[in-house]
C-alpha cells in the first residue's frame, strides 16, 4: 500500500508539472494544448513524457516570440505595386483584380493567367518563359499586399527557390527558405520524374503567427466546409502555396515536407487518400518520423473498430480527412499511409499506379486493378481485418457497376 501511494504521488506530481508547463509555454507559442493535457491525464507517465517531449523550453519559446514579433519592418518596404507592366507597354491592374476576403487580399489568378502570355515580347512570349515570369511577378506583388494587410512585423524573404512570408527573424527566414530548397531536392530524388515543381515558380510558404490568423486565412478557401484541426495546409486555388502556423518551430519542417509533396504531385490530380498517403510517407523520409499518441498495436485496434462499408466511402471520397471531433481524420491519414507504404514496396509499379490514378473518378480503383491486379476495396478491407469486403469498393464503381442480367 505504501509503494502504491508513492507511485500515485509521483504520477500526480509529474502530471501537474507537465500540465503547468504546457499551459505556460502555450501562452507564448502555438501548442495543441487541449490534446497535450488530455494525453497527460489519460496515459499514466507515458502521456506526461510525450507532452514534455513535444513542448519547447521556455528559453526557446521566448526566443521565438522575441525574434518573430517584436520589431517593425514597415520601413523595409515601400507601398506594394498597384499594376504590373509588360514589355510591350500593357498593364495588369492589380488593385482592380484583387478582392478582400476576411480582410485579406485575394488576386484573380485566372485573370493574371490570361494576361501573362501577352506580357512578353512578341508571339514567343510563352516559349521564352515570359509568361511564367509575369505570373511570378504577380505572385510577388500579391504577397507584398498580403504582407501589408497582415501587419508591419511581417517580412517577405525571397530566394531562387522560395517566397517565405513570415514574422521570423532573418536567421530563421534564411534557414526556413533553405529547408524548402533542401526538401524539394530530397523529394525529387525520392520520387523521380513523377513529381513536378513548376518551372520558373518559387515555392510559397506563409508562416502565420497563430491559430487565429491561420484559420482566418484558410477559411477563405473552405468557407462552408468542415476541416480538421491542423497546423499546415496546401492550397491549390489558382496560386499553389502552403500555409503553416509559426509557433512550434520544431514541427515546421515535416509540415513543409508534407505540403511540398502535395505541391509536387498537384499536376497529377490524385485522389485525396492517395495524395495524403504519399505525402505522409514522403514527410517521414524527408523530415524523419514524428511522435504518435498511440502505439502501432493501438492504432490497428482503432482501425478494426472504426472502419466499415459506410465509413470507407468517406475515405475514398476524401471527406473523412476533413472531419473533426472524432478519430476519423487521424485514422484516414493512417490508413492512407499504410496502403501507400504497402503498395510502394513495388516501386516501379507504384509510380505507374500514381500516373494511372491521376484524375480518376473512382478513387484509383481501376488503376489499382490495371497495375497491381487488386481490388482496392478488398485490399483496404483486408488491411483492417474487416469480416467482409462487400460494399468496400469506391462508390463510383458501385454506382456504375452493370446490372446483373
Amino acid at each position: 500500500m505504501f509503494e502504491l501511494a508513492i507511485v500515485a504521488g509521483l504520477w500526480l506530481a509529474l502530471n501537474l508539472f507537465a500540465t503547468r508547463r504546457v499551459l505556460t509555454i502555450g501562452q507564448l507559442v502555438h501548442l495543441p494544448q487541449r490534446m497535450l493535457v488530455a494525453t497527460i491525464w489519460l496515459l499514466p507517465f507515458i502521456g506526461a513524457l510525450m507532452a514534455l517531449g513535444n513542448t519547447p523550453s521556455r528559453r526557446v519559446a521566448e526566443g521565438v516570440v522575441k525574434g518573430a514579433t517584436h520589431h517593425d519592418r514597415s520601413g523595409d518596404y515601400g507601398p506594394p505595386p498597384t499594376v504590373l507592366t509588360s514589355a510591350e507597354g500593357g498593364e495588369f491592374p492589380l488593385i482592380e483584380r484583387m478582392q478582400q476576403a476576411n480582410g485579406l487580399p485575394i488576386l484573380d489568378w485566372q485573370a493574371l493567367a490570361e494576361w501573362a502570355p501577352t506580357a512578353g515580347d512578341g508571339a514567343d512570349a510563352v516559349a521564352t518563359g515570359a509568361s511564367a515570369d509575369a505570373i511570378e511577378r504577380g505572385r510577388h506583388a500579391w504577397l507584398l499586399h498580403l504582407r501589408e494587410q497582415l501587419g508591419a512585423h511581417m517580412g517577405l524573404f525571397v530566394t531562387d527557390e522560395a517566397f517565405v512570408l513570415s514574422s521570423l527573424d532573418r536567421k530563421l527566414e534564411r534557414s526556413t527558405a533553405d529547408y524548402v530548397a533542401t526538401a524539394r531536392a530530397r523529394i525529387q530524388r525520392l520520387m523521380g520524374d513523377v513529381v513536378q515543381f513548376p518551372t520558373g515558380h518559387r515555392s510559397i510558404l506563409l508562416v502565420l503567427d497563430d491559430e487565429d490568423d491561420y484559420y482566418r486565412y484558410v477559411s477563405i478557401y473552405q468557407p462552408d466546409g468542415e476541416f480538421s484541426t491542423s497546423s499546415g495546409m496546401f492550397i491549390d486555388a489558382g496560386c499553389p502555396h502552403f500555409v503553416v502556423v509559426r509557433g512550434h518551430l520544431q514541427h515546421v519542417e515535416p509540415v513543409i515536407a508534407h505540403e511540398l509533396t502535395h505541391a509536387a504531385l498537384a499536376h497529377l490530380q490524385l485522389p485525396r487518400w492517395l495524395d495524403e498517403g504519399v505525402a505522409v510517407n514522403t514527410e517521414r523520409r524527408v523530415a524523419g518520423p514524428q511522435g504518435s499518441l498511440y502505439t502501432p498495436h493501438e492504432l490497428h485496434a482503432m482501425h478494426v473498430r472504426h472502419w466499415d462499408a459506410a465509413r470507407i466511402q468517406g475515405f475514398w471520397s476524401g471527406e473523412s480527412f476533413l472531419k473533426s471531433g472524432d478519430d476519423s481524420s487521424l485514422l484516414s491519414y493512417e490508413l492512407a499511409r499504410i496502403i501507400v507504404e504497402q503498395m510502394s514496396r513495388e516501386w516501379d509499379g507504384f509510380l505507374a499506379f500514381l500516373r494511372a490514378a491521376g484524375g480518376s473518378e473512382d478513387a484509383g480503383a481501376a488503376a489499382a486493378k490495371s497495375v497491381f491486379g487488386i481490388d482496392l476495396g478488398s485490399y483496404a478491407a483486408a488491411l483492417v481485418e474487416a469480416p467482409s469486403d462487400e460494399g468496400w469498393a469506391p462508390a463510383s464503381l458501385i454506382r456504375h457497376a452493370p446490372e446483373p442480367a
